[in-house]
């Protein structure tokens, strides 16, 4: 679904700064806010599933997480923030090692955009670089958002080198893949081109560009949604979308007593250090991405799966199928770590079957349960 770039005089009309609950200076949304009509994640499963709706049209509601679901995310936010800031503190330096100042950090919403903001800390306000960061939408066989590109680099006139793509993870590379169809696109059009690595924290299935590490590990932002992610949805793409806007996203103001996302920059920076300079991680990444796709063929033979994106390799993508999609099975590597606790509490809410395979390369891993449609 593509759409006309509008003209740079056109674009300012378009766009309103987004922050949700962060501040300005950490974080701007190019987002266009819109009123929801909610679907139940089993109706919406069901469209998905059935081909009439792409998933991005919808959105669901966010229930509340419940008190010993936010302690944990607590608890796990301070077994693993040091951890986390020696890994954002990684790719900071590398970023400004490696690309021109002005920086401009393009995170991809949702779940890149606490890690965004964090490394907008690390590089502004550590490491001292002229550095400014937004997030954007991305979707799956639609592409990024280019009326955001072009906003940034023409409304806003950030340089083109100096633009930096992050995420939290990444896992199968479904994302990794249509960012660089996307900027490929791109690159052929216009006349500001850019590149199209991918930063992340984590990059269990080896197709990142440049990872802070190869571990399955819990990435505590990515075990809730809304409430750590300054209150905003992810995003939407439907015809409330009129030419020259942004992709949509919805505020989920009901969370706002909830909301940790500033909390959880504050409780990671605080254990940031510009002389934390570590060598970006040597672990082969061809060798990950192998093992990755063996373990896929091996599931999709053995439990019939038909579509490959309803697999979710990962302590993250499985809490993702938990929390937003209709879950069928669990497998987890080994179910007494603490590392999948929360996984356990969502698989007992909501009745999944849970299998242990020890040797498996991911900790967790969630499958979609394929609904009837006919």
């Amino acid at each position: 679904m593509s759409r006309t770039v509008k003209n740079p005089a056109e674009l300012e009309s378009c766009f309103q700064p987004l922050t949700g609950s962060y501040r300005q200076a950490d974080c701007q949304f190019l987002l266009t806010p819109l009123q929801a009509k909610f679907f139940s994640i089993q109706e919406k499963e069901r469209l998905i599933q059935s081909g009439e709706k792409h998933y991005s049209e919808m959105i669901s509601f966010e229930s509340p997480p419940s008190e010993a679901y936010l302690a944990l995310f607590r608890n796990m936010t301070e077994r693993y923030k040091s951890r986390l800031a020696a890994e954002v503190m990684r790719l900071a330096h590398s970023i400004a090692n490696t690309r021109p100042a002005p920086i401009t950090l393009v995170s991809l919403a949702r779940a890149g955009t606490p890690i965004g903001a964090l490394l907008q800390r690390a590089l502004s306000g550590h490491l001292q670089v002229d550095s400014r960061h937004y997030s954007i939408s991305i979707i799956r066989d639609r592409g990024i958002d280019e009326q955001a590109l072009a906003f940034l680099l023409r409304e806003d006139q950030r340089p083109a080198d100096g633009m930096v793509f992050v995420d939290a993870w990444t896992a199968k590379g479904v994302i990794t893949e249509e960012l660089k169809r996307s900027i490929a696109r791109w690159n052929a059009r216009h006349p500001e081109q850019l590149k199209d690595t991918l930063y992340v924290i984590s990059d269990i299935g080896g197709v990142a560009g440049v990872a802070a590490t190869y571990e399955d590990y819990v990435i505590p932002s990515g075990i809730l949604n809304a409430p750590v992610s300054g209150l905003v949805s992810r995003s939407i793409l439907n015809h409330q979308i009129q030419p020259g806007q942004f992709h949509g996203c919805v505020l989920y103001e009901h969370l706002r007593q909830y909301d940790v996302s500033h909390w959880f920059l504050d409780e990671v920076e605080a254990e940031m250090d510009a002389k934390m300079v570590a060598p970006l991680p040597s672990a082969p990444r061809e060798q990950r991405y192998a093992q990755t796709r063996v373990y896929l063929d091996r599931w999709i033979k053995r439990y019939g799966v038909k579509n490959i994106n309803h697999i979710k390799p990962g302590i993250a993508e499985a809490t993702r199928v938990m929390l937003r999609r209709v879950p069928e099975r669990l497998l987890l590597r080994d179910p007494e770590a603490e590392d999948i606790a929360h996984l356990l509490i969502l698989a007992e809410e909501k009745g999944v079957i849970v299998e242990h395979q020890p040797n498996m390369p991911f900790n967790a891993v969630a499958f979609i349960k394929t609904i009837k449609t006919t």
